[in-house]
């Protein structure tokens, strides 16, 4: 008899946790239920002063960094209920996508929050996803991959239907959480590094923690699939991957020229593009490829962000006071 693998369909498999047979999604769901939070708990209502005093230019980033986190948080359960969970076995890893899901829901609060306590045009934030050409090339290349989820069922016994369901993790975890999201992040922490916006900086930081777990999980998960699956593991299919991620950080050249179309803070699109394709060729590392651009990391005080291990480590050292239930364990 073959042992379980993580790719199936079966509703009646995976209903037994014990014996865990991925420590690594047990470990990832351990820590993000120690990891909770919820925004209301940061007083971003102290923060109005200093929006109040900052720059045109400076109030376009926020707001068009809103105007992209909010509906792709949302994009992002879509791409996990549909793309994900329906295809996969165990019930750790299952366990862990219900809390991730729970996590991109309160993320999605949390930036409502932020566009509520802010005097943010909210329909006008609202609607730059769909009319800034450059953030809405970037929402129609994520859908790309999720429309196979939605208008059909992928038969995940075949190869074309696992490569599918590969091609989806690597749009959604590696690109979206692990690319495009940093990036956003980086630009959203500059603000504190001026001494602005300090308690939306905090906001960050816990939204931040949860994407470094969700991306060691969709990386995790990419290649325990290609190690199951031996008929993935093409170069043609590899070289689909890579150049997967190399289109994307062409998109996000794009998008932060909107984004920073003058330069704030000491930032300029040209700075914030060095550290997409220094986070790009991490993710490519991290994928067991070599890296393609071989920049050096232009924000080093962003050094906790670039690499999971490294930021959940750094969380696990300085966040423990927030931790819930953290003497806890499941194993």
């Amino acid at each position: 008899m073959n042992a379980p693998q993580m790719l199936g369909t079966g509703i009646s498999e995976g209903l037994l946790l014990k014996p865990v047979r991925y420590q690594w999604a047990m470990d990832l769901y351990d820590q993000a239920v120690a990891n909770t939070w919820f925004p209301n708990e940061i007083q971003l209502g102290e923060d109005l002063a200093d929006f109040k005093k900052m720059t045109e230019e400076e109030k376009h980033a926020v707001t068009f960094l809103m105007s992209y986190f909010n509906p792709n948080e949302l994009l992002v359960n879509k791409a996990l209920a549909f793309g994900v969970y329906p295809y996969i076995n165990a019930p750790e890893a299952h366990l862990y996508l219900a809390k991730q899901m729970w996590e991109e829901a309160n993320h999605c609060m949390s930036f409502e929050y932020v566009l509520e306590t802010f005097p943010i045009d909210r329909e006008q934030a609202y609607g730059s996803h769909v009319n800034v050409p450059s953030m809405a090339a970037k929402e129609e290349f994520q859908v790309h991959y999720i429309r196979r989820m939605t208008e059909q069922t992928l038969d995940i016994t075949t190869t074309e239907g696992k490569q599918d369901f590969v091609r989806n993790l690597v749009a959604y975890n590696v690109i979206l959480e692990g690319i495009w999201f940093y990036s956003g992040f980086m630009v959203a922490l500059s603000f504190r590094q001026r001494n602005l916006l300090r308690n939306f900086g905090s906001l960050m930081d816990w939204v931040i923690r949860d994407e470094s777990l969700h991306l060691k999980f969709g990386i995790n998960l990419i290649l325990t699939v290609l190690e199951e699956n031996e008929d993935l593991q093409t170069a043609e299919f590899a070289e689909e991957i890579r150049q997967m991620i190399l289109d994307a950080v062409e998109m996000e050249e794009q998008y932060n020229r909107d984004l920073l179309p003058t330069g704030i803070l000491g930032l300029n699109a040209d700075y914030v593009n060095q550290y997409v394709k220094y986070l790009a060729d991490r993710r490519l590392e991290e994928l067991g490829f070599e890296p393609h651009y071989k920049v050096s990391n232009p924000a080093k005080w962003m050094a906790t962000a670039n690499d999971t291990l490294q930021l959940v480590n750094f969380f696990e050292a300085t966040n423990t006071s927030y931790e819930v239930n953290s003497g806890a364990g499941s194993r």
